[in-house]
């Protein structure tokens, strides 16, 4: 299981869920400019992108953008995505060893395809409830704030109510498809290489169950997911920022940017992708680890003291 050695009590469900949740919100705290930069590059070329503005590289967009719209600008959507990782980070990540479980019948030692259907499982329900918050962080994020250019939403509770308005809950559940099958590719392949990684190194006592070992299999599973996950983030990112119209669907989007820009296109952003899924689950997972043990610690404090 996920952060837990074999002596080690299974801590209770609402720990999980709690800690998920608040080692994902530290972690977007921390690498949320990453994000955004990821997004500007992602929907770079779109017609409703500022044309005489041109992003260059993670770092150069991140600099551009600090320039010309000030470093706020680096935290558009941060409401927004810490609500998303409430809700999301709880389920996918609090939920993923219980449903292990019930596919394993609570066995120990699950196959590698029980983990990718845990994962894909909890990824899919997470998203279900998350959409909304996605879909105006990214929003969010690629709204340009200049002079002389109008933004779309002043505040986050304004966005979805301006969305809901003029789009329906069609629209804030816009892009749910390419969405759940983002975040079914992220999670199942996060959780999973982050299981396989971790339990390889005890397995060959190459580290012990602590921080070093905790941030190799973190930054490994970002890099393998951010692999196999960058091409459907793509399209989810474009299609979700996109106006009424612009795209029939999520498979129109990805059409029109293999057709007008090329397969290069899918992995805009890939650098910043990296930077910020691998950064992301560094400091997520190793402050899950950290948490969830400091609230057993703390349960059983209390426990023992009524």
């Amino acid at each position: 299981m996920v952060g837990l050695k074999p002596s080690d009590v299974p801590p209770p469900l609402a720990v999980k869920m709690a800690s998920a949740g608040t080692a994902a919100c530290i972690a977007d705290l921390i690498t949320f400019p990453l994000d955004t930069a990821k997004v500007r590059l992602q929907i770079q070329g779109e017609k409703t992108s500022v044309q005489n503005i041109r992003y260059r590289g993670v770092f150069g967009t991140i600099a551009t953008m600090v320039r010309t719209e000030g470093p706020r600008s680096l935290y558009n959507g941060l409401v927004a995505g810490l609500q998303r990782q409430l809700c999301f980070a709880s389920v996918r990540i609090g939920l993923y060893d219980n449903v292990k479980d019930v596919y394993t019948g609570g066995k120990e030692n699950p196959g590698v395809l029980v983990r990718i259907l845990a994962g894909c499982t909890t990824g899919a329900m997470a998203v279900s409830f998350a959409q909304p918050t996605d879909v105006v962080k990214v929003r969010f994020q690629a709204q340009v704030t200049l002079a002389g250019v109008a933004r779309r939403y002043s505040g986050t509770m304004q966005a979805y109510r301006h969305i809901f308005q003029n789009e329906g809950l069609k629209g804030l559940w816009k892009g749910t498809f390419p969405n759940i099958t983002r975040n079914a590719l992220v999670n199942c392949t996060e959780l999973v290489t982050y299981d396989l990684i971790k339990e390889a190194i005890l397995r060959h006592k190459l580290l012990s169950d602590n921080l070093p070992c905790h941030f190799v299999s973190a930054f490994g599973a970002g890099f393998v997911t951010t692999v196999i996950a960058s091409p459907v983030d793509v399209v989810k990112t474009r299609y979700m920022n996109s106006p009424p119209g612009q795209y029939k669907s999520a498979i129109n989007c990805s059409w029109v940017m293999l057709t007008k820009e090329g397969p290069t296109a899918f992995y805009k952003g890939f650098v910043p992708s990296f930077l910020r899924l691998g950064s992301w689950n560094v400091v997520m997972f190793v402050t899950f680890e950290q948490v969830k043990r400091l609230m057993m610690v703390a349960k059983k404090n209390m426990e023992t003291t009524s």
